[in-house]
């Protein structure tokens, strides 16, 4: 939990105080873009990064997801720096839909994309706090365990 001094660092700061660094964003993999914006909302779009690939439940272990969403996380908050040139500009995370690649009886969705709902309350705070959804779904691009998208408001 935050101590008063954390609950005023900048979400960059939280990110070095946790020792992460946001990857390097690859060009989009097909005809779509990273974001686009409307306003001050920010539609991202899905991501996945990692080192695995398979079905959570078959393949990959419910920690190896866990670990995935969170490097996915990381990827989004790329794709937001990359648009609006810093992570400190978000104004609150509004929805996070999260698309597991399981094995048919496979029902920890919600624990896995528990990672990143719990990454993005340690780096942005209250701000961190969204709506969510947590799906299985049959299959994903390259056969990545997660793939995580996002809607988010932006302080203009």
């Amino acid at each position: 939990m935050f101590d008063i001094k954390e609950k005023t660092m900048t979400p960059t700061e939280n990110l070095k105080r946790l020792g992460l660094t946001l990857p390097n964003l690859s060009p989009p993999a097909g005809s779509y873009v990273h974001a686009t914006r409307s306003g001050n909302l920010l539609f991202l779009a899905g991501k996945g990064a990692g080192k695995y690939t398979g079905k959570v439940g078959k393949d990959v272990s419910l920690e190896q997801a866990r670990e995935y969403a969170c490097s996915t996380t990381l990827m989004l908050l790329a794709a937001i720096q990359n648009e609006i040139g810093t992570i400190d500009k978000v104004k609150q995370f509004l929805k996070i839909s999260g698309f597991i690649n399981s094995a048919p009886d496979f029902s920890d969705h919600p624990k896995v994309m528990d990672a990143c709902s719990n990454l993005l309350k340690e780096i942005f705070g209250e701000r961190g706090v969204h709506a969510r959804t947590s799906i299985g779904v049959a299959a994903t691009p390259s056969q990545i365990p997660v793939e995580i998208e996002a809607i988010i408001e932006i302080k203009e």
